[in-house]
């Protein structure tokens, strides 16, 4: 190819300027950019109280979302004080009432259980949200009360059991089986909705 041929040889300018303008901008950018500053002890509480307003919440979410907010931008006090102070706060925010772990389990529960979710997702789901003991026990009789009326909303939801369209073989009630213990249900309670006959009134009595 002649020199002429070349878009950039004929016009004289190097292949790279444009790039090296970009990336000259971009690095301006970056350096004039200035890095944010360590929170302190007023910082933090602001944090939490904007956090607390915008999200229902738990004591152990809220402390991990100032730890990692520590993490990210350093901590102007100490680094004790750093690792101590996200647990205090969110416990004050708790004694303020801005946080309750036990309503937050509770409507969590209730939530879960009507998109057709068994007790062990809900367990799971306490325990990601740092639900402690006390309040999952606290929760545990309301849960048990929907076992099978969460149970039943999931099998409507995937036409298992007496929300089917006829009676399915044997292969296919053990994916549905599978799928209902998946969804957190007991194994007792899923074979027996996964056995039953197409109905189309199906009772809750019919399954405790």
């Amino acid at each position: 190819m002649s020199d002429d041929d070349d878009p950039d040889r004929a016009t004289g300018r190097p292949k790279t300027r444009g790039k090296e303008r970009s990336a000259g901008r971009g690095n301006t950018r970056k350096a004039d950019r200035a890095p944010p500053k360590p929170i302190d002890a007023a910082a933090l509480e602001r944090m939490a109280l904007r956090y607390v307003e915008r999200f229902a919440t738990t004591r152990g979410r809220l402390t991990d979302y100032l730890m990692r907010k520590i993490r990210e931008r350093g901590w102007d006090g100490g680094s004790a004080a750093a690792l101590a102070e996200p647990g205090e706060l969110a416990q004050r925010m708790a004694d303020l009432g801005y946080v309750d772990d036990r309503a937050f389990a509770e409507q969590r529960a209730a939530a879960m259980q009507r998109r057709g979710l068994g007790a062990r997702r809900v367990a799971g789901a306490f325990r990601e949200a740092g639900i402690d003991d006390g309040d999952a026990e606290s929760v545990a009789p309301a849960i048990a009360d929907r076992a099978v009326e969460s149970a039943l909303a999931f099998a409507r939801r995937k036409r298992i059991g007496p929300y089917g369209n006829g009676e399915a073989d044997r292969k296919l009630q053990e994916k549905q089986l599978a799928a209902m213990l998946r969804a957190g249900h007991r194994f007792d309670l899923a074979r027996k909705i996964v056995a039953a006959p197409p109905s189309d009134t199906p009772e809750l009595v019919d399954f405790d």
